[in-house]
């Protein structure tokens, strides 16, 4: 029997490629070539397992092509990018990747938090073109956290671990989640559960999206809930991009409606609202919360790790992180 066939639809770390090929023979693609449903379509029938980014749309089309398909494994937490329904019917496993990336995302929120609050990115620009004449008593004056609430959409593992270093700033934590979350967590990170997110969005001195995007969570963000926020508030979006109303917010923040925002997801990604690139306090960035050297290589090993024990023939319960059985 020939060996199984597995595409990475772009580079990721090299020991996640060279674990990968002792199980097979493995196809690693330029960046952005399977960012194209036709694409993908075309080639993916030569496959026996797919490792994937969330900018490839592994939509029904593509898996109704997928005639070898056995699994695929998403490069990150979330599998928005993946008809899991589809996939479901064809009998083909999908896995994620979550866990991996809690600490380091946790450890982003707060340095986007930071770097809005204090106007690091105005700052430095001001100082690059030569501005900087000496310190200024009124020079780019921000939000103290000490004392300030924080209000965080989507309690969960990353939700968590940026409510513990916020604390540590002095921040009060509230939430909103589906559900609250237990009374240990609840008493370890002090935070207090808000019914709906239209009264955390009132209470938070920055309101921090930290959700999964479902359709309940599409454009949960809009204009009437940027209304709501005080107008000193910081809005924070680690999460993913459509959980956002873009136009809504370039509004809101030209206008003075709300304080500023950090963005570190985009709707249209790669493509950002031509309003919020001239937004004022509007801190964005490429995606990168999970981006360090030893995080990205855990999601890859995780996710290749899954593609080997289903080409193994694993039974499912033990492979760890599959979407369904």
């Amino acid at each position: 029997m020939s060996a199984p066939k597995i595409l990475i639809t772009e580079p990721v770390p090299q020991k996640v490629i060279d674990y990968l090929g002792n199980m097979g023979e493995v196809l690693v693609a330029e960046k952005g070539i399977y960012n194209s449903e036709l694409q993908l379509k075309k080639d993916i029938r030569d496959f026996d397992a797919l490792l994937c980014m969330l900018s490839t749309p592994v939509t029904n089309a593509v898996l109704e092509e997928a005639k070898n398909l056995k699994v695929i494994a998403n490069f990150a937490v979330g599998y928005n990018n993946i008809d899991v329904k589809a996939a479901n019917e064809l009998g083909i496993k999908v896995a994620n990747t979550p866990d991996v990336l809690t600490e380091a995302c946790g450890d982003f929120a707060m340095a986007l938090l930071m770097a809005t609050t204090r106007h690091f990115y105005d700052a430095e620009k001001y100082l690059r073109k030569g501005e900087f004449k000496g310190w200024e008593p009124l020079g780019f004056l921000g939000m103290e956290l000490r004392g300030k609430n924080l209000g965080i959409v989507g309690m969960g593992r990353i939700g968590k671990a940026f409510a513990t270093r916020a604390k540590a700033f002095g921040m009060n934590i509230f939430y909103h989640n589906r559900s609250s979350i237990s009374g240990t967590d609840e008493k370890e990170l002090e935070a207090t559960f808000i019914d709906t997110i239209e009264e955390l969005a009132q209470r938070s001195d920055v309101l921090s999206l930290n959700c999964p995007l479902t359709p309940e969570t599409y454009h949960l963000v809009d204009n009437h809930i940027l209304e709501l926020m005080p107008s000193n508030s910081i809005l924070i979006d680690i999460s993913r991009g459509p959980v956002v109303d873009e136009a809504a917010l370039a509004e809101a923040l030209h206008k003075g409606m709300i304080g500023g925002a950090g963005l570190d997801v985009f709707e249209e990604e790669p493509n950002v609202h031509p309003r919020l690139l001239t937004a004022p306090n509007c801190t964005m960035l490429p995606h990168i919360a999970s981006a360090t050297y030893e995080t990205r290589e855990a999601i890859g090993m995780l996710a290749a790790n899954a593609i080997i024990q289903v080409l193994r023939g694993d039974k499912d319960e033990q492979i760890p992180n599959l979407v369904f059985a």
